[in-house]
């Protein structure tokens, strides 16, 4: 049973979502034989081809806007090899818990409780001690992944509930199926706009969850973090919602999708290290984040270069408020490299 070993932060893996897309420009995709192909680094050693030919595009004049969608793919092709170098990458990079979301690859409620029984039943095979989290805006895909999941081998957890109309339930199907339950900080209207309602949502939250029993240490709060590049205090937002809910809720584990803060901005590697620093500092024991992208031992140790951390923390921070320096300096570093290639 995966108790995550007292492991401090709870890193959670967020790659197995069919959301996720590569730039059709990708250096990793390659063309042979009349057909497309997504290469990746394959455990054996050897390189891995997941068949992308279906979703590329007529006309390649348009390849520069075209994302496609990998995860998707493979799920939809049953791909074993890809998404056992998928799944078990992330685990090996340090996930404890792997996120499953498959609400993109069907309108159809029917079909989309078929892939999520599949995805879990193949996750577990791939990793039988890892937890993994049953991601949908739909309760009963959640409760299709719940049905066939193996408790044996681990526990699951469910993403998420909320106060939205119709979320409360997702505290019963967790609770029923002895999952950790993440819990969101959107609102009953809509998305927080600040700090104060991310905490108000969550702490209405903490008081749902309460009232049906279910343990603290089973708990998830996530304040949601929205790209830095939509607005200069988002960050800020996310972060004193942290340091709030951790002085009021000592005991219970709080986390975030870290990666959306970079959407949009160059080097997203740099902007997500310094903000998954900033969110561990601010009260964060859980993080959700691409374990391959952001490996947690570079975070944990101090940063090898001090003045680009300290830009991409400013950015996180609204200190740089509209990013001007940070974005001048990654052009700067652009340049220099090109210059420097050129001879």
């Amino acid at each position: 049973m995966a108790d995550f070993g007292g492991a401090r932060p709870i890193v959670i893996g967020e790659n197995i979502n069919t959301t996720r897309r590569i730039r059709a420009t990708s250096k990793n995709i390659v063309q042979r034989d009349g057909k497309v192909f997504f290469q990746y680094p394959g455990l054996d050693g050897k390189p891995g081809f997941l068949d992308i030919t279906e979703q590329w595009p007529d006309d390649e004049t348009k390849l520069a806007t075209v994302r496609i969608a990998h995860i998707g793919q493979g799920v939809r092709s049953e791909d074993l090899d890809f998404l056992t170098w998928a799944i078990q990458g992330q685990v090996n990079a340090g996930a404890h818990i792997v996120d499953l979301c498959v609400d993109e690859l069907s309108v159809y409620p029917e079909e989309r409780h078929e892939f999520m029984r599949w995805i879990v039943k193949t996750a577990q095979a791939i990793c039988p001690n890892v937890s993994f989290a049953v991601d949908s805006s739909d309760p009963n895909t959640l409760r299709a992944g719940l049905e066939v999941y193996d408790m044996s081998l681990s526990r699951p957890a469910i993403n998420s509930v909320s106060l939205e109309p119709g979320r409360d339930v997702v505290i019963d199907i967790g609770k029923e199926a002895g999952a950790y339950i993440f819990a969101n900080g959107s609102g009953s209207s809509g998305m927080p706009q600040d700090e104060h309602e991310r905490v108000n949502n969550l702490t209405e939250l903490m008081g749902m969850m309460d009232a049906k029993g279910v343990p603290v240490e089973d708990r998830f709060l996530d304040p949601l973090v929205f790209p830095i590049g939509a607005g200069p205090d988002y960050g800020n937002h996310f972060l004193n919602a942290v340091t709030e809910l951790r002085a009021k809720f000592p005991e219970v584990h709080i986390f975030g999708g870290l990666s959306n803060v970079s959407f949009g901005l160059p080097r997203r590697k740099l902007l997500n290290d310094a903000f998954i620093r900033l969110s561990m500092e601010a009260g964060c024991d859980s993080v959700m984040i691409d374990p391959l992208m952001n490996p947690l031992a570079e975070i944990q140790a101090p940063p090898e270069n001090q003045e680009e951390y300290g830009l991409a923390a400013a950015v996180m921070t609204a200190e740089d408020e509209f990013g001007l320096k940070y974005l001048k300096y990654v052009r700067g570093q652009a340049k220099a490299a090109k210059e420097a290639a050129a001879g």
